[in-house]
């Protein structure tokens, strides 16, 4: 990872005392995606280096796939803040996110880890527990509705190309379609053989 990204992930304080990835423990991973508006783009996620090569690979065979992707850039580029990240419907993975948003403890967390990623979250809504709980981002419709362009389903592409790898989804206590990691608490990634 360059200077420059980590002078961001710093300035956006997902670095900092407490956290547990450090700068040589992360890795820009460049991925092209199809978008929704049928183009291809360049995306980029910061993840852990013992999962750099499988998110390669995964966003590989959805490429291929041609599955839709809105949005998929570092969450330095919101400041950290995951709520606006997922209103933009941004894919995205490391975080070691504030006291003041929804997280697990940093050292337990797969994405203060650099081992989660999160995929089209307004397609992909979560189950948030501290409104009651509702569906955020302010999903209205994919919630209960599990059809559509970009949208994980079990058996489906997106499922299958983590799981196949050793991911796993939904590894909470509520629904998080969005959401993929290698274990909670976080630890060392291991493939599957």
């Amino acid at each position: 990872m360059s200077a420059a990204q980590w002078s961001r992930i710093t300035a956006a304080g997902m670095a900092r005392p407490g956290c547990p990835a450090s700068r040589t423990d992360l890795r820009r991973v460049e991925i092209n995606h199809w978008g929704f508006d049928g183009a291809v783009h360049r995306g980029v996620l910061v993840v852990r280096s013992d999962v750099a090569e499988s998110v390669a690979r995964i966003f590989t065979e959805l490429f291929d796939a041609r599955f839709p992707i809105r949005s998929m850039r570092p969450l330095e580029d919101f400041g950290g803040d995951n709520e606006r990240s997922m209103a933009a419907d941004n894919t995205a993975a490391y975080n070691c996110r504030s006291a003041t948003q929804q997280n697990a403890p940093p050292l337990k967390s797969p994405h203060a880890n650099g081992r989660a990623v999160d995929v089209n979250p307004l397609e992909n809504p979560w189950q948030d527990p501290r409104c009651a709980p509702c569906w955020s981002p302010r999903a209205t419709t994919h919630g209960t509705n599990r059809t559509g362009a970009g949208v994980i389903v079990q058996g489906g592409v997106v499922w299958t190309a983590f799981t196949r790898e050793g991911w796993i989804w939904q590894d909470i206590d509520v629904k998080d379609y969005m959401h993929f990691d290698t274990g909670y608490p976080s630890k060392p990634f291991r493939p599957v053989s």
